[in-house]
Parts: structure tokens; sequence; C-alpha cells
């Protein structure tokens, strides 16, 4: 299975920016599409966005303009800027790897597994 570990989440205020890492283990992400999702609180985990392997990317219309992801598959890293954040977008962040068909033809950043990491916690709060 696939591993990730995320990192970088924190307290900040309204219109703040913060930057996520998702560190992948045991395997290269050069080949693979990984996606950013969310859970808040009393909410279902949604997708935020997701890059494919040559570098496409989809964005949930949430973050579009606001969120940007990239990859260094030296690093073997997979990031997300976060900026002009609203008090929406709290909750848990993961990452997780996607369907490459689904994002390319549809749009779309589905998980391909069940396997979700620790997460990690963003609070947009003055």
């Amino acid at each position: 299975q696939l591993q990730f570990v995320e990192s970088g989440g924190g307290l900040v205020q309204p219109g703040g920016s913060l930057g996520l890492s998702c560190e992948a283990s045991g395997f290269a992400i050069r080949d693979y599409t990984i996606g950013w999702f969310r859970q808040a609180p009393g909410k279902e985990r949604e997708a935020v966005s997701c890059i494919v392997s040559d570098g496409g990317t989809v964005y949930a219309d949430s973050v579009q303009g606001r969120f940007t992801i990239s990859r260094d598959n030296v690093k073997n890293v997979v990031y997300l800027r976060l900026a002009t954040l609203v008090p929406e977008d709290t909750g848990v962040y993961y990452c997780e790897q996607v369907n490459p068909i689904k994002a390319i033809l549809s749009n779309k950043c589905d998980p391909v597994a069940d396997n979700w990491g620790q997460g990690t916690q963003v609070t947009v709060s003055s």
C-alpha cells in the first residue's frame, strides 16, 4: 500500500496562507496521480485537488484560484499551497492516491484506496 505523511497545518487567520506537504514513502510518486482531501468536523471527506503524473491539475470549485497543488518527484513530495483562507477551509487535510483516468477525463479526484494517514489539521479562525 502507498503510504503518505501529511504536514504543515496550523492555525491561521482568515485571508492568510499555509503550505502543506504530503511525503510519500515506500514508492516513487512520479507515475501516480495524487490528491488532497479534507474533512471538516461533522462532514464527509471531500476532494480538494489532485495532480496527474504529467503535472495536470484538478481543483474543487470551492478552492479554485486560491489553492495550488504541485509535486516534486525528486523529493517524492506533493504540496498544497492554501491562500486567501476562509473559515470553511477548516478541517483535517489528507493525501491519497487518485484514479488517474477520472482525473484526466472527468476532472474528478477519486481516491483509489481507503488507507488514510493521520492528516494535518488546518484551522482558519480569527
